[in-house]
């Protein structure tokens, strides 16, 4: 999935690299112009994977910490990407401390809906998570835009059915039914490409 990230756009790339200026400067001016422009996306990301406002809040507050303890000495290239998937990790490993609570099931079954595509360890221990990440970003690139886009609201940012099909237009049948054919072609496509599954 980390190769995923390389589908979403920079809102505005000068901005961007003065941010990430900043917390090489180690100002933490850098802090408040990430949540000033990313603060909403972060929170987003965040409940849609917790469903709880207390717990997303401390989750983006705990990617801030995460963005300035890696910048220096990284310096990514999609600045958007990399706070969304320190946004994204950070709440998964809160929901998974939490799973005994069964908290957000619509984030289990959207994780379980994956786990059925994807190579398992146990069967192919050395095909990594970043090769399959390639593999799944190579495939949604060769999809419609409109498939692409309803893949990566569902199983990256973990929108639910009614909110991907309130944001294109779509009946939630049609989302339901594009997700389920789009998991199978993807299922397909790493078979095909020697990933067992």
């Amino acid at each position: 999935m980390k190769a995923l990230l390389g589908l979403t756009r920079e809102v505005n790339n000068m901005d961007d690299r003065r941010i990430i200026e900043l917390y090489f400067e180690r100002d933490e001016q850098a802090i408040k112009e990430t949540d000033a422009k990313y603060g909403k996306l972060c929170h987003s990301i965040a409940y849609n994977i917790l469903n709880n406002h207390e717990d997303s809040e401390e989750c983006v507050n705990d990617t801030y910490v995460g963005v300035w303890n890696a910048i220096p000495p990284t310096r990514p290239s999609n600045f958007m990407s990399f706070v969304c998937k320190i946004a994204r990790n950070l709440s998964l490993k809160r929901l998974e401390f939490m799973k005994r609570e069964k908290r957000s099931a619509d984030v289990m079954l959207s994780l379980d809906e994956l786990e059925s595509v994807l190579p398992d360890d146990r069967y192919a221990p050395d095909v990594s998570d970043e090769d399959v990440g390639k593999l799944v970003s190579h495939f949604l690139r060769t999809q419609k835009e409109d498939v692409r886009n309803v893949f990566i609201r569902k199983y990256f940012y973990f929108d639910s059915i009614g909110e991907i099909a309130e944001r294109f237009g779509f009946t939630k049948s049609k989302v339901k039914n594009m997700l389920f054919y789009t998991r199978n072609k993807l299922r397909d496509y790493l078979i095909k490409e020697g990933v067992e599954i």
